[in-house]
Parts: structure tokens; C-alpha cells; sequence
């Protein structure tokens, strides 16, 4: 008999270039507020869960000011669009696209994140 392999709970994942990356517990996100997570590559994403449940992530860095600091940056929408405004010098950053919305030049990376069931055989494997 193989025994059922115990799940930990859903966690927020984001797709790399080479695959799933898990980083946070789902209920590590509040509405409204931002999580920064370490990547494995050295980079930083902001994850986002909006008051409707969605999940959002982009690159934390400012490209304005070079900061890692978006994911304590303020959420809102604009023409039914999410956003996060940074809280440095308020530039807006659709979390969608990454696009910036107050300089149509900037852009910052958008990641593909969804919730999923992780079993802990996955989680030491990532550790």
C-alpha cells in the first residue's frame, strides 16, 4: 500500500522560465497588501491578492528609483484595471501586464501565479 502523499496547504506559485516556483502560503496574502519573494535567480516578485481573490505578481523592483519595494506599494484599479502604486514616488504598475501607467515606456515583469495543493514531498524537493 503507498501512503497518500500529506499536503501542506495552497500555496501561491509563480511560472518561471523553468517552471513552477512556490513562494509563499496562500493565507500569507491579505487583500490589499503586498508580499515580497526572493526568486532563485536573486531577483524579488511582489504577490498580490485582490479583494475578489485573483492573484497578482510583478517584478518588486521600482525601475524609478532601483528600490525593491512594490510589494508595500498601495492597490487599486484604474478603468477596471489592478494596479499598485509605488510607494516611493507614486508611479502606478498594472499588475496584469507589468505596463506602467503613468510612463507608457516602463514596463516591469508580470508573472503567470496561481494557488495549487503542494504536497510536502514537493516542498522538500524545492528546499
Amino acid at each position: 500500500m503507498t501512503p497518500a502523499l500529506e499536503t501542506t496547504g495552497p500555496k501561491v506559485r509563480l511560472r518561471l522560465e523553468d517552471g513552477w516556483f512556490t513562494v509563499c502560503d496562500l493565507s500569507a496574502l491579505l487583500p490589499g497588501r503586498g508580499v515580497a519573494a526572493l526568486l532563485p535567480d536573486g531577483r524579488q516578485a511582489a504577490v498580490f491578492a485582490d479583494r475578489a481573490g485573483r492573484l497578482h505578481a510583478i517584478d518588486n523592483r521600482d525601475p524609478f528609483t532601483g528600490a525593491a519595494v512594490l510589494s508595500r506599494g498601495l492597490t487599486g484599479t484604474h478603468r477596471g484595471r489592478p494596479f499598485v502604486a509605488s510607494p516611493l514616488l507614486k508611479q502606478r504598475f498594472d499588475l496584469e501586464s507589468g505596463q506602467c501607467l503613468d510612463d507608457a515606456t516602463v514596463r516591469v515583469t508580470a508573472y503567470e501565479v496561481t494557488a495549487a495543493e503542494v504536497t510536502a514531498a514537493e516542498v522538500t524537493a524545492a528546499e
